[in-house]
């Protein structure tokens, strides 16, 4: 009897509900993860700090125009997208992703030093393509490093912690700038010199710091992403956060055009770059807390819930004319880019055959290229058409779409293989 009892409650004890809890205790982000991360950061310190300057740069230093400015950054992103299609499928095909790193943050380091050396828009124009080049050729690849290494039980975590690192960064290096241009009395171009040296520290840690002996390469011939037999591999739920993802985007312009808006409000121009902070600072403490809640609430509920963000942003951006009201604004825009970038991400690994995910990210990312290009063109066209208030009010009405369709996605697919 007491062996009985002894055995039952050993029988208990060890329960599938209690064995999983002790199972997700136990499981560690690996280290990859964690050095992808702080590759992330000090990239996105180096970018950030010029992109929080360049809006202000190009319109009002070189005179160009919002709508021009608005294809400009709406080319810049697609291209960036559009690029992840190839790199996804070649990662794919070599098995292996260290070199296609390598090759996208060397591009977007070597942008860097193009920015102050500018006397015409036209520098500044190839230092920001190229920088979007390079950025899209490491993307695919650095996420579906991820998905390879990431363990299925934490998967959402691993996604949000290197788009937590990736967002401390960007929050640092609109800092930065606003540090250094209080330091060199608002002189922009020696201010743009310090985005250097980040970007190489970045590619230093990627050398050295990241190693694919664990992860065996593939042996796939190469297939061409935008093929219909390559396609036909995906299931419907992967073709549904693609058009989740896809019509989000639309509704979702460039961050650079919360600069122009604090501009607006006569916000001095050391401060400017106040604006990627705060934006900087809600996004990073919100993506890994909203990573670790997905993996174990329903991620539909949360992707609706980053949606339903924006559209207040957009509203307190539309409405609002004080310096605190933009920057509120701004911060609730960080706020629902942490409920729903890293969510979208480890919904597509998931819905994807693991053998296929650069390529997945690729297609994901070509839609959303296609949209974002469309996005900030049509941003910038309303900005001067119409003003900053009817630009922002289009984007909150433009969220009804995804909002809508993200009820239709599976609530937590089971990794495919």
């Amino acid at each position: 009897m007491g062996y009985l009892g002894r055995s039952r409650i050993r029988t208990v004890s060890s329960t599938p509900m209690t064995a999983n809890l002790i199972s997700l205790k136990q499981v560690s982000i690996p280290r990859t993860v964690w050095a992808l991360g702080f590759v992330s950061l000090f990239m996105d310190l180096s970018s950030e700090l010029v992109h929080a300057l360049l809006p202000v740069f190009l319109v009002t230093t070189m005179g160009m125009s919002v709508t021009a400015f608005g294809v400009l950054e709406g080319a810049a992103e697609a291209t960036a997208l559009i690029v992840k299609v190839f790199s996804g499928a070649i990662s794919d095909y070599l098995g292996r992703r260290k070199g296609l790193l390598l090759l996208g943050y060397g591009l977007a380091a070597l942008s860097k030093p193009l920015f102050p050396l500018a006397t015409t828009p036209a520098l500044a124009v190839t230092g920001r393509m190229l920088d979007r080049v390079g950025k899209g050729i490491r993307g695919a690849p650095r996420d579906a490093l991820v998905a390879d290494v990431a363990p299925p039980e934490i998967r959402g975590a691993c996604f949000g912690l290197r788009q937590s690192m990736d967002t401390i960064g960007a929050f640092l290096g609109p800092l930065l700038a606003i540090l250094l241009m209080f330091c060199f009395a608002d002189h922009i171009r020696t201010v743009l010199w310090f985005a250097v040296a980040p970007a190489f520290v970045a590619i230093g840690l990627i050398a050295f710091g990241i190693d694919e002996s664990g992860h065996a390469p593939g042996h796939r011939a190469f297939r061409s992403p935008l093929h219909w037999r390559a396609l036909q591999e995906f299931p419907r739920s992967y073709w549904l956060i693609v058009g989740i993802g896809a019509t989000f985007t639309l509704a979702r312009f460039s961050e650079a055009f919360l600069v122009l808006r604090a501009q607006q409000t006569g916000l001095n121009l050391a401060w400017i770059p106040g604006v990627m902070v705060a934006m900087s600072l809600a996004y990073s403490l919100s993506a890994y807390p909203a990573g670790r809640l997905s993996d174990r609430l329903d991620r539909r509920l949360l992707l609706a819930l980053g949606m339903t963000l924006l559209i207040a942003a957009d509203l307190v951006l539309a409405l609002g004319q004080s310096v605190r009201s933009v920057f509120l604004g701004v911060a609730v825009w960080g706020l629902h880019m942490g409920f729903t970038q890293g969510i979208l991400a480890a919904m597509v690994s998931e819905t994807a055959p693991s053998s296929l995910r650069g390529t997945a990210f690729g297609v994901f990312n070509l839609a959303c290229g296609l949209c974002v290009l469309l996005a900030s063109t049509l941003a910038g066209w309303l900005w001067d058409r119409f003003g900053a208030s009817t630009t922002f009010l289009a984007g909150a009405a433009l969220v009804s779409v995804p909002l809508l369709l993200c009820w239709y996605a599976p609530r937590h697919a089971a990794p495919r293989r």
